[in-house]
């Protein structure tokens, strides 16, 4: 090999390797339950009070986060050399 090819590949850094972590990830997902009071209606002759029941209002609200992973070099980087 000549002086050239062993400058260069002294100058090379040794491999190394690369691992990537699982992304970050959280979800959430509740029930969300609301209801509204009764209402009522009086009916005449003969007078009789009537209740109907309040609505029930539901929902399932959801969040999510997704985060990205930087990957993770092992064996470190490697100098320019000089």
């Amino acid at each position: 090999m000549s002086s050239y090819g062993q400058l260069i590949s002294a100058r090379c850094a040794s491999p190394c390797e690369v691992t990537c972590p699982q992304p970050y990830v959280n979800c959430c997902n509740e029930p969300c339950i609301a209801s509204c009071g009764d209402s009522r209606a009086i009916v005449y002759a003969p007078p009789v009070v009537v209740t109907f029941p309040g609505p029930i209002i539901s929902s399932c609200p959801q969040e999510s986060i997704v985060g990205t992973a930087i990957p993770e070099i092992e064996g470190g980087m490697g100098s320019g050399g000089g």
